[in-house]
C-alpha cells in the first residue's frame, strides 16, 4: 500500500527479517513452555493454604499412608510442622483451575508457534481466513455487476460511440462514479505466480482486507492513464506476495466488467513509502502499476511492478464481443524498468497532463 505519511525505516533484507520472526516466535513459544511447566510444578508442590472457614491449614500433598490397624478416624492427618489441633489433607478439587491454567498456556504457546511458521512459510492464517470469506462474497456482487445492463441514459450515450476505445473509456468512467470504497470493480489474473483475485476500490485499510485495491489517484483501467494497483504480501490472503518474481513479458490480465485488458510487464523497480509519484505518474501512455510492501514483513520501501497495455476488449454481461480488440501501440513506448534502473520513454506530444 502507497503511503505518504510514514517516514522509510531502516531496510533489512528479507532474510534478516525471516530469521528475526522466527527467533521471536520461539522465544515467545518457549516462554509459554516455561510458564505452563511452572504452573504445572507449583500445583504439584506442597502449598500451604488457610481455609477462611474452618481456620485449619491445609498442604496440597498425599497424605501419608496410615498403619495398618491404624483408625484413620476423621480423615485428617496430623501435620509434621505445626504439632498443633490443625490438619492436613489432600482437595483434588483445588488442583483443577490450576491445571486448566496449564494447559490453557501450552495451548496459547502451540497456536502462536504455529502462526508464527505459516506466517513464514505461507500467509498468516486467520486473516486469510477472513480475507477469503470476503473474497466469496465479492466475487459473487462483481458477477452481478458484470451481468448488469447499461442504463437508458448510458445506452443511449454509447450508441453515439463508434470506437471500442471510446466505449470502453465511458463504461470505465461510469463504473468509477458509482463504485464505493471497498466495492468489487474487476478481477486481477497473473498466471505467472498464479493468483486470480477480486480487485476492489480503493486502498483504505478496510479495503485491502478484502483483497487488491485501485489506488484512488489514478485512473480506471481503459480510461489510458495509469492504473496504481495495492496489496498485501503476508497477511489477508497475501494477494502480491510475489510479484517481485514478475519479469519483463509476463502478462497480467484485468477482467472489469466493461473490458478485458491484458498488460505486459516491462519492469520493477524499489522505492521508499514516499515516493508516491512513481506509482501514480501520467506518462502519455496507458499502464499498470502493482504496489506492495517490501521486504517481506517489513514497511520499509515499496516494490513496483510496471506493465503496459497490450489489448483491450469490450465486454457485455461478462462476454468479449466478437472484434479484434483494441490494441494500444502506446505501450510499445514504454520504458523497461528493472531493479530501479529505467530508460527514457520518449515524451507525449503536449503537456502531460495528471492521472484521472
Amino acid at each position: 500500500m502507497l503511503s505518504t505519511l510514514r517516514r522509510p525505516a531502516r531496510e533489512a533484507s528479507a532474510t534478516d527479517i525471516a530469521a528475526r520472526a522466527t527467533d521471536a516466535a520461539m522465544v515467545a513459544a518457549d516462554a509459554a513452555i516455561r510458564a505452563a511447566d511452572a504452573a504445572i510444578k507449583a500445583a504439584e508442590a506442597a502449598v500451604r493454604l488457610v481455609d477462611e472457614h474452618e481456620g485449619e491449614v491445609i498442604v496440597l500433598q498425599p497424605a501419608p499412608r496410615p498403619a495398618a490397624g491404624h483408625q484413620l478416624g476423621s480423615g485428617l492427618v496430623p501435620p509434621a510442622s505445626t504439632g498443633g489441633p490443625f490438619a492436613e489433607t489432600t482437595r483434588p478439587w483445588r488442583l483443577a483451575p490450576v491445571r486448566g491454567l496449564a494447559i490453557l498456556l501450552i495451548l496459547l504457546g502451540t497456536l502462536a508457534v504455529t502462526d508464527a511458521v505459516a506466517t513464514l512459510v505461507w500467509q498468516e492464517p486467520v486473516s486469510a481466513l477472513y480475507a477469503k470469506l470476503r473474497q466469496d462474497h465479492l466475487s459473487g456482487a462483481l458477477k452481478k455487476e458484470e451481468r448488469a445492463l447499461p442504463t437508458p441514459a448510458e445506452r443511449r450515450a454509447l450508441a453515439g460511440l463508434t470506437s471500442e476505445r471510446a466505449r470502453i473509456a465511458f463504461l470505465a468512467s461510469a463504473l468509477r462514479r458509482r463504485a464505493r470504497d471497498g466495492s468489487p470493480v474487476g478481477r486481477i489474473r497473473i498466471p505467472r505466480i498464479g493468483i486470480s483475485f477480486v480487485v476492489v476500490n480503493g486502498t483504505s485499510t478496510s479495503a485491502l482486507e478484502s483483497g487488491p485495491g485501485i489506488y484512488p489517484a489514478t485512473a480506471f483501467p481503459g480510461l489510458g492513464g495509469t492504473t496504481a494497483i495495492a496489496g498485501h504480501r503476508t497477511t489477508y490472503l497475501a494477494p502480491f506476495r510475489h510479484i517481485d518474481e514478475l519479469r519483463p513479458g509476463d502478462r497480467i490480465m484485468l477482467d472489469m466488467p466493461y473490458a478485458r485488458l491484458t498488460y505486459v510487464v516491462t519492469g520493477r523497480t524499489v522505492v521508499a513509502p514516499s515516493d508516491v509519484r512513481a506509482a501514480v505518474a501520467y506518462l502519455g501512455y496507458p499502464r499498470l502499476v502493482l504496489s506492495a510492501c517490501t521486504p517481506l514483513f517489513s514497511a520499509a520501501k515499496r516494490v513496483l511492478v510496471f506493465a503496459g497495455l497490450q489489448r483491450a476488449s469490450l465486454v457485455e454481461r461478462g462476454r468479449v464481443l466478437p472484434g479484434r480488440g483494441a490494441r494500444a501501440a502506446a505501450a510499445k513506448r514504454a520504458p523497461v524498468v528493472t531493479n530501479g534502473a529505467r530508460s527514457r520513454a520518449p515524451r507525449p506530444a503536449g503537456r502531460a497532463r495528471p492521472a484521472a
